[in-house]
């Protein structure tokens, strides 16, 4: 069974030496984003922050705005916006929503290297006077990706960049975590709260070969229930990972890489809406280092991204250029700290 398996995982090889080589391909979800902003006022109970609407009631929404969202997509817009060869691999729905998702995938010049399925996914963003949100997701055909409908000479890549999925999906994850073992592709891998709530072992089994990790402080303490964030980088650092990102809102965000712990302080900004927030962080750190090889300037470029997006609605709209992003690293840069662990 062994031997069939790495006969397997062989020929699949083969099949990556040929074609076009990407710089970066992102393995996630593809949906339409629902803004619906209600202007609802947040409250407290048993010390958490709710977004509460009265059962039985019609409220008055300030505004609905429909976007394209998913981990999948934010994140190639990004790393195509960046400059980087950027291939998008995910299933998107026979619908009219997918024709719209496959336009805006061509618009940013990312070569789709997915398959077609299914409906197409929503999440239904509710947004806070706080400019909180409470997010409503159903992944629809963004789930459904399944292994044997791969066109796997299209995957000619240097890295796969996964964002959350579950289902036949995270099974195709895990398969091609196998397949770049043996294709020497690297991984970049962002993992949600409900994929480690639902299927911990399966995630567990992609951080073996996961290069860098990024997930933020509630995920990684869910992860390896730990509490202090010396604890958390170290723990999830023995999972696998080479280098361990951790996020933690608007305090500060965080990278080990088995030496040295980075402490970002980001800026003091005025923010518009959080979506897509974590995307933008990521693959600009994931792009940033990348690029450069230096967990500094990759949590500087990770910082510029996402406190673009922040100042509008959508995940997609402010994503910064290569060039862009430089200047406002150069203009303003993020207080770095560090020191040894």
């Amino acid at each position: 069974m062994v031997y069939l398996e790495n006969l397997i995982n062989i020929v699949n090889t083969l099949f990556l030496k040929r074609g076009k080589m990407f710089d970066i391909v992102t393995v996630g979800s593809a949906l339409v984003d629902v803004f619906v902003n209600t202007e609802l006022g947040e409250i407290k109970k048993d010390g958490k922050k709710l977004i509460a609407y009265p059962v039985g009631s019609k409220i008055s929404v300030k505004s609905i705005k429909f976007l394209i969202g998913g981990g999948g997509t934010n994140t190639a817009v990004s790393f195509s916006r960046l400059g980087f060869n950027t291939g998008y691999l995910g299933k998107i729905g026979n619908d009219k929503n997918g024709e719209e998702i496959l336009d805006l995938l061509k618009k940013e010049g990312i070569n789709f290297v997915g398959v077609r399925g299914g409906t197409t996914g929503y999440s239904v963003i509710l947004d806070s006077k706080e400019h909180n949100r409470t997010v409503l997701t159903h992944k629809g055909a963004s789930d459904e990706l399944k292994y044997g409908e791969l066109s796997l000479k299209k995957l000619k890549t240097k890295w796969f960049y996964f964002s959350s999925m579950l289902n036949d999906s995270l099974i195709t994850q895990k398969n091609l975590i196998k397949l770049a073992a043996w294709s020497d592709v690297k991984i970049a891998f962002n993992p949600s709260m409900y994929q480690i709530k639902k299927d911990i072992t399966s995630v567990k089994n992609i951080l073996k070969k996961t290069d860098i990790l990024i997930l933020n402080k509630e995920e990684a303490t869910l992860l390896v229930k730990k509490r202090h964030i010396e604890d958390l980088l170290e723990c999830a650092r023995l999972l696998g990972p080479k280098i361990v990102c951790i996020t933690d809102g608007r305090r500060n965000t965080y990278a080990y890489n088995g030496f040295l712990m980075y402490t970002l302080k980001p800026h003091d900004i005025k923010i518009k809406e959080r979506t897509g927030a974590g995307d933008a962080f990521a693959s600009g750190f994931v792009a940033g280092f990348i690029k450069k090889d230096n967990l500094e300037f990759a949590l500087q470029m990770g910082l510029a991204n996402a406190e673009s997006v922040v100042k509008y609605f959508g995940s997609k709209n402010k994503l910064l250029k290569w060039k862009e992003a430089l200047k406002k690293i150069e203009k303003n840069p993020g207080k770095i700290t560090k020191k040894e662990l």
